[in-house]
């Protein structure tokens, strides 16, 4: 089944509302998407200015998180509810919000459904953690997450929904995935919902890769069979390089891939054991 590319900004904690509307307003004139669905997510502040500002623009706004409740004495939140009609999209289950605030994947499964029940598309984020990728358990992890994270949807739910395999240890720490690993990652991942769920809804479900991508890197996952889009973090700050990343996604441009690539391997486990 040909699946198009999904290209999604995630801005994290940064910019203020003038300063989301000045990149804003300049992916509006250099972001021109044909066949790739380009979906940015500012801070909650930004949410409805931006949304205004792209109303007629070849991008969609998404939220970084939504909680599963629609309304309640949950100060600070803001729920699915709350931001239907304002966005497409909704991240759930990102490494960030399970480490720092504590959310597993019970809470991220009610967030997914929140979502669902309020015709947002969930992103909904799995990926391993350094150790565990050293001790060997990525896809026991990653299928752990992602089955539990989708528990609370249908089969057909799961098939509108989108999965995004995020490495912890690769994210916004310089380390790269190799993207045949990646690849294989996402393998991994729509076999589980076939096994889970039926072909028919394994070849749906866009997957994407995100963990510290930036437009030297993207072409070689774009390629990939099993990868359908990217989730792009602090590339997504800078309006050329985000701009560049949805080109390469269409098939518009030149890669650079060819410039040297200056990031980190990932480190391998010490051994302990001592030389006898």
């Amino acid at each position: 089944m040909k699946r198009h590319k999904i290209i999604v900004g995630n801005w994290k904690m940064n910019l203020t509302v003038p300063e989301s509307t000045l990149l804003l307003e300049r992916l509006v004139k250099t972001i021109k998407a044909e066949k790739t669905e380009v979906v940015v997510c500012p801070t909650s502040l930004a949410i409805y200015s931006a949304q205004e500002i792209v109303r007629t623009a070849d991008i969609k706004i998404g939220a970084q998180d939504a909680h599963f409740e629609d309304s309640g004495a949950f100060t600070g939140e803001v729920s699915a509810h709350q931001l239907k009609g304002f966005v497409s999209h909704s991240i759930v289950g990102h490494s960030e919000r399970r480490k720092y605030f504590g959310e597993g994947d019970k809470v991220v499964a009610k967030k997914a459904a929140a979502c669902v029940r309020h015709n947002i598309t969930p992103i909904v984020c799995v990926g391993e953690t350094l150790h565990e990728k050293q001790d060997d358990l990525t896809k026991l992890v990653v299928a752990g997450q992602l089955e539990a994270s989708l528990a609370d949807l249908t089969g057909d739910e799961i098939a509108k929904a989108v999965v995004a395999y995020e490495p912890v240890w690769a994210i916004g720490t310089g380390h790269v995935c190799d993207s045949k690993v990646a690849n294989g990652v996402a393998k991994n991942i729509r076999n589980l919902i076939k096994v889970l769920h039926g072909a028919k809804v394994a070849d749906s479900v866009h997957i994407l890769y995100g963990g510290s991508v930036d437009e030297l890197s993207a072409e070689s996952f774009l390629k990939e069979a099993e990868i359908d889009g990217l989730l792009i973090g602090g590339s997504s700050l800078d309006f050329q390089k985000f701009t560049e990343i949805v080109n390469l996604a269409e098939g518009r441009v030149e890669p650079k891939s060819k410039k040297s690539n200056t990031k980190k391997s990932v480190p391998k486990p010490k051994n302990t054991k001592k030389k006898k």
